[in-house]
Formats: structure tokens, sequence, C-alpha cells
């Protein structure tokens, strides 16, 4: 059998692929298998001979189960449908979004976010995301990477802060400087406690989401455009979570972290002397 007879073995028939997932599972018997699709014999027994005569799956003893071939390509073949699904189920947040801030390490497991929806707020306002405050508030830890400011970031810093809920920030440089221009009192009263930290990115980034223990959420920009406010890719699965839990990590490991309220003048200091440029040897 070639690979194309193969493939369309596999993608021309829903029963095809729901035998090889199913049997995947465990091995059936033919009634368990009839039972699992609601089917008659004649509608289900031409399927698996087809699948048994491509070496896909074996009978043996009155069971049904996948043969050497028939794992291999269940391994390699739910990847690709899940990743088309997490693709297909939010096409036009993924096609009209810059997606140069993934890694490519994360882009290649998109599939985990299968499970996310995007909401849109239409009324034009930063502030607007009447949702993701409400899961904030239900949270015990909340991660977060922004390059865009909101203003109500600060005073929600220090909130978590002294509430007790693990709170990590990563921001840009020049929000970390408008942060200690306009709003110091929130930023050295909220590293005052130990379950709260601030990090400065180290590279560009096109991208702010946020994780807790709950939810993941994530904001884009246009291609070549602004910052797109009013669409959000949330998800509330543990997969979602997790991959905004990677997303956050490597950019955790891109950044540096802001000292303790103490040591924010010294913080400030290193910060200049990195940007001091050295002669160069004549």
């Amino acid at each position: 059998m070639t690979s194309l007879t193969l493939l369309s073995l596999l993608t021309s028939s829903e029963k095809r692929k729901g035998i090889l997932f199913l049997l995947d599972e465990k091995p059936r018997t033919l009634p368990e298998i009839k039972e699992h699709f609601d089917v008659r014999s004649p509608e289900i027994l031409p399927r698996l001979k087809e699948m048994e005569a491509a070496k896909m799956i074996i009978k043996q003893d009155g069971l049904y189960s996948l043969a050497p071939l028939g794992r291999v390509a269940a391994m390699y073949y739910k990847p690709l449908l899940d990743t088309l699904d997490a693709i297909e189920s939010n096409e036009r947040f993924w096609g009209e979004h810059d997606l140069s801030a993934i890694p490519d390490e994360l882009l290649y497991r998109i599939q985990e976010l299968k499970g996310c929806k995007v909401i849109t707020e239409t009324e034009y306002s930063m502030e607007s995301h009447r949702e993701f405050w409400e899961n904030v508030k239900r949270s015990k830890s909340f991660k977060g990477v922004t390059s865009v400011f909101i203003p109500s970031y600060p005073k929600m810093f220090l909130e978590l802060a002294q509430k007790g809920v693990e709170v990590s920030i990563i921001v840009t440089e020049s929000i970390y400087k408008k942060i200690q221009e306009e709003y110091a009192y929130e930023l050295n009263e909220g590293l005052k406690y130990k379950n709260a930290s601030m990090h400065v990115l180290t590279i560009p980034v096109r991208l702010s989401f946020s994780i807790t223990e709950l939810f993941f959420s994530l904001s884009m920009f246009i291609p070549g455009g602004p910052y797109d406010h009013q669409n959000d890719l949330e998800g509330f699965d543990y997969t979602a979570v997790k991959w905004g839990e990677a997303l956050f990590k490597y950019y955790l490991e891109n950044s540096i972290e802001v000292p303790k309220a103490e040591m924010i003048s010294e913080f400030a200091a290193y910060k200049h002397k990195r940007a001091v440029v050295e002669p160069s040897c004549v």
C-alpha cells in the first residue's frame, strides 16, 4: 500500500479515524466498537477489514487492537489533528496577529491551545476586560508579561501583593521607567512583599499575556500595526495554563529582576552602567 493510499485511508473516513483513536486507548471487541459508534455490523465491519488489510489493526482472540504501524500512525496523526483544530478554531486570531513574539518551540505546541476561545470587547477601552479582572480576583497566583502600559496595572500589582497572591510581572524597560516616574509608591510598596516580584525585559516583545492557576489570557499586536486591545485568546484548561507558563518562563529567562524596595536606586545605577558604551581601543 502506498503512502498516499495510507494517508487517504485515515483522512477520507471519520469512522476509520475514530477506530484508530479508539483502539489507541485499548483493544476492543466488535460489540464494544459497534456500541461506541452506535452502528450495526454492516456499517463498521468493512472499515475494520480495510484497516486490517492496511496492517493498521489486528484481530486476535476476538479483540481488535492497533498493529505496530497503527500505533505509529496514532502517535503522529492525533497531534496533527489537534494542531489543525487549534488553528482552525481561532483562525482569525492567529491569522490576523503578529506571531513573531512566540518562540518556535511553543508555536510548534499550539495544539495545546485548542480549547481556547477569543473574547472580544467591543468597547474601545483597555480597562474594559471585565471577565479578565473577575478571573484575576479569584486566583491565588498571577504571572504576566506586558509590552503595553495600562494605568490600573501598578495598583493591581500592589493589591495582589497585599492579598498574599504570588505575583510576578515582566515589563519592558520603557514601561518600568514610566512606573518608576508615576507609580513609585505602588512599586515600592508592592516589592516589600516576598510574594511579589517584577522583572524588566532585555529583549523586544510584541504581546501581553497573563497566567494564573485558573486561566491563560493572550493579547497580541496587528502585523506591522498597533496592539489589539479588543481581542484576547483565553483558555481555562490545564494544557493552556501550562503553555502560558512555558511562555512566561521564556521571557523570565530574558529579563532582569528588579531588586526589593531598598535596592531600587542601586538597580537604577546598575542599568545606567550597562547602558554606558566603553570606548574602543585605539
